[in-house]
């Protein structure tokens, strides 16, 4: 499959908001940050040089169809990008075929080229709908691992030994049940990390439940001579019933394709707790702002209905245009 060359991206650099100004939109919302003194670090040093922080997340496209918990990590590439900072958006075409063994107890069959070719195209068309296409560097890893050589994964593969990655729980358990570990999915945090080496990342985003393939990224880079990124995770959103996680098959979920109105709906019968934790993860208010719309309703100066009115008309807004 052919690789586009990567887009160049010009930022105007002057315009860094102060650094606590932008620990706190970085924060707001997220599950865990290795290291934060990390993270200030990089910031001043930012400001101070004027050079944009190189922020990437990974996605396998393996799910074409995305709903709002979707959304989440989303939601934070575009803060970083709000403050000036590079973000890359990887499609990870290479690992797809590896297929990522996460959370799974047994070995997923992994995508051909033309499924993953496909699902590529059906992810970019719906995450510009949160990220600037214009201020995204797309990218994708097989840019670097189809030139790898078999000597190449060799030399990766001894920067890691076999007792870190039993470290990961979903490969502890299978091997102390005695369940099947292919070789490839071994490989699969190997080569996510050496995404961050390839693109010399300066954090990476994620899921909570990818906080091991996050931290593997961590070692490759001071392996291969770097500065470790900093890992930034995201939280796993609920969905309507305010407990489980928001999923399609538990028939939880908003879909971001989903008609104005329905969408709309769905949002409107949500708890008046759980908004609050929407407002938070899949919105651009500022935690100062939440803090004083959940002041006025404890004062009762405002309604939660209308504050819920307006988070459901924000969340339609980001993926329906005003004429639909």
């Amino acid at each position: 499959m052919a690789t586009p060359a990567v887009a160049i991206i010009v930022y105007d650099m002057a315009n860094f908001p102060p650094v606590d100004e932008q620990l706190a939109y970085i924060k707001k919302g997220a599950a865990e940050i290795v290291k934060e003194s990390e993270l200030r670090s990089k910031l001043e040093r930012s400001l101070k040089t004027g050079k944009p922080l190189r922020v990437k997340a990974g996605f396998d496209p393996t799910a074409p169809d995305l709903h709002l918990g979707h959304t989440v990590l989303l939601r934070k590439l575009k803060h970083f990008q709000d403050l000036g900072h590079t973000v890359i958006f990887l499609i990870g075409d290479f690992t797809g075929m590896i297929g990522d063994p996460t959370g799974r107890s047994a070995t997923r069959p992994p995508l051909t080229r033309e499924q993953i070719a496909e699902n590529a195209e059906t992810y970019k068309a719906q995450v510009f709908r949160i990220l600037s296409p214009e201020k995204t560097v797309v990218d994708f890893n097989s840019r670097w691992f189809s030139k790898f050589s078999a000597e190449d994964f060799i030399r990766l593969t001894a920067k890691y030994t076999v007792s870190q990655m039993l470290e990961r729980e979903d490969f502890h358990k299978r091997f102390h049940e005695e369940k099947p570990i292919a070789m490839h999915e071994l490989l699969y945090p190997l080569a996510q990390g050496y995404d961050s080496v390839a693109l010399e990342a300066d954090v990476e985003l994620g899921g909570t439940d990818q906080k091991f393939n996050l931290l593997v990224g961590r070692e490759l880079q001071r392996a291969y001579g770097q500065e470790s990124q900093v890992v930034l995770t995201t939280p796993i959103l609920e969905g309507l019933d305010g407990v489980n996680k928001m999923s399609k098959s538990l028939g939880n979920a908003i879909g971001i394709h989903e008609p104005p109105l329905e969408m709309y709906g769905k949002v409107m019968s949500i708890s008046d707790h759980m908004m609050w934790r929407y407002y938070e993860l899949l919105t651009d208010v500022k935690v100062e702002q939440i803090a004083t719309m959940k002041a006025e309703v404890a004062s009762g100066k405002a309604h939660p209905m209308a504050l819920k009115k307006e988070l459901a008309r924000s969340i339609v807004a980001d993926f329906h245009s005003a004429s639909e």
